[in-house]
C-alpha cells in the first residue's frame, strides 16, 4: 500500500493578510481534491486557512504545534502534535512534507524556507519571500494555488 503524500504549507500566523489566507484556503482545497495531506504549524492565519480548505474537501490535516497543549491547534487540524519547542518546531513542519508551499509569510516563514532548502526539500513560493527560482536550492515560484500544488506534487514525486 502506498503511503499518503503529505505537503507542508507555511505562511503568516498572526496578522496574516487576507490575500494570503485566501490563497491558503484554495491550496488546501486543491491538495485535498488530489488526496494529499496537509502538514502545517497548526495555529491561525495561513495555517488555519489551509486546514479549513483541506477539510472542506475531506482532506487530512496535521498541525505541528509550538507549545505543549494540543488544544492550541485550530479547529481544522485532525492530528495535533504538540512539540514544546517554540519556533524550533519549524524544521519539523517542513520535514513533515515531501515538498513545501510557502504563502506570503513573516520571519518564521523565512526560517522554515531556510530549513527546507538546506535539507534539499523543494519550496514552492506563492507570493512569499523574493528568493524565487533559486536553482541549486530548489525554490520555485508559482502564480496561483493550482500551479503551486502542481509543482509541489511534481517535487514530491521527484519530477522537478
Amino acid at each position: 500500500m502506498d503511503k499518503q503524500i503529505i505537503i507542508s504549507v507555511i505562511g503568516n500566523g498572526n496578522n496574516a493578510p487576507e490575500f494570503a489566507t485566501d490563497l491558503a484556503y484554495e491550496v488546501g482545497k486543491e491538495l485535498a481534491k488530489r488526496g494529499v495531506g496537509v502538514a502545517c504549524g497548526g495555529l491561525n492565519g495561513v495555517m488555519e486557512a489551509v486546514c479549513r480548505g483541506a477539510k472542506s474537501e475531506g482532506g487530512v490535516t496535521i498541525g505541528i504545534l509550538p507549545g505543549n497543549d494540543p488544544d492550541e491547534a485550530n479547529d481544522f487540524v485532525d492530528f495535533a502534535i504538540p512539540t514544546g519547542m517554540g519556533h524550533a518546531r519549524n524544521s519539523i513542519v517542513v520535514k513533515s512534507g515531501r515538498a513545501v508551499i510557502a504563502i506570503a509569510g513573516a520571519f518564521g516563514t523565512l526560517s522554515e524556507i531556510g530549513h527546507a532548502l538546506s535539507d534539499g526539500n523543494t519550496v514552492i513560493g506563492l507570493h512569499t519571500w523574493p528568493l524565487s527560482d533559486i536553482k541549486d536550492g530548489c525554490m520555485i515560484t508559482a502564480d496561483n494555488p493550482r500551479e503551486a500544488v502542481d509543482l509541489a506534487l511534481k517535487a514530491a514525486k521527484g519530477v522537478v
